[in-house]
């Protein structure tokens, strides 16, 4: 049997596994057979706890289909949750390894409990070659993939491209709430121009500190939050003088606070962490 934490991120949630203990053989499968909102547990994916010879922790993230992401910006706030509540450490400043690299964790305790992490993102990049993107049939290495005039099905749509260690497709909406996020997310995430696939988020401007967020996750689909595509849409907003550097971001899950510092050029990302619950199954 396999010890599990249900945790969630805005409505992003996960299944939690400490995988130094358990050392899961099949993952991707395991990933599919949890993340089953009907035969399983229910979630957006798994993520495993991993032993780390670069940093205090390591996290491997699985999407629901069971294809392994570089970085989950949710889901690293609740390995710092997790691991701290679990009492795997006592440090409130955390290094965690990802795909992506690593990334620094401040924990907010309240009551021997973290309840927000804020998360230092590294340095967004948006040459094609970091998002492995090809336009007009080849990488361009000097070119930015900023507001790229596309064709999506039947609409004509401007693109800004961003890795937060992950690649996204930021599109600018007008009535996101109507806005068919399947139809058109499906397509982004699968375009050929993208040939690892790609994130694809829907982004209406509300004002200069405020943002409404819908995402499309390669792998899982439309999810209530994402963390990393949070930070790339504030990226998109801010390269295109649309918002100041300091927003909230309203997605359908809750409200994530980003900051693009322009001393530095680090995303920081600020929000909850929650435990639903826990239980156990068999691998």
């Amino acid at each position: 049997m396999i010890k599990f934490t249900k945790m969630e991120g805005i409505g992003n949630d996960y299944v939690y596994v400490n995988d130094i203990e358990n050392n899961i053989k099949n993952k991707s499968e395991f990933a599919k057979k949890v993340s089953d909102r009907h035969f399983g547990i229910g979630s957006d994916g798994l993520i495993l706890i991993c032993k780390s010879e670069k940093a205090d922790f390591k996290m491997r993230i699985f999407n629901a289909d069971g294809s392994e992401a570089e970085m989950c910006g949710n889901g690293i706030r609740c390995v710092g949750k997790y691991v701290y509540d679990k009492k795997l450490t006592n440090k409130k400043e955390l290094d965690i390894e990802t795909l992506s690299g690593i990334k620094h964790l401040s924990l907010k305790v309240e009551n021997s409990e973290v309840q927000k992490v804020k998360v230092d993102m590294g340095m967004p990049k948006y040459r094609p070659e970091d998002i492995t993107t090809f336009y007009n049939g080849n990488i361009d290495e000097k070119a930015n993939f900023i507001q790229v005039d596309t064709k999506i099905d039947d609409k004509n749509a401007n693109l800004t491209c961003i890795s937060v260690g992950n690649p996204h497709a930021v599109c600018f909406v007008t009535d996101l709430e109507n806005f068919d996020v399947e139809k058109y997310g499906k397509q982004i995430e699968n375009d050929k121009r993208f040939p690892n696939r790609i994130n694809a988020e829907f982004v209406e401007i509300i004002n200069k500190n405020l943002i409404k967020m819908r995402v499309w996750e390669r792998g899982a689909g439309e999810t209530l939050a994402c963390g990393t595509g949070a930070c790339a849409s504030t990226c998109a907003c801010i390269l295109n003088n649309l918002t100041e550097r300091n927003i909230e971001v309203l997605l359908l899950g809750g409200t994530l606070n980003i900051e693009w510092d322009e001393n530095d050029n680090h995303i920081y990302m600020t929000g909850p962490a929650v435990t639903v619950f826990e239980g156990e199954i068999n691998e």
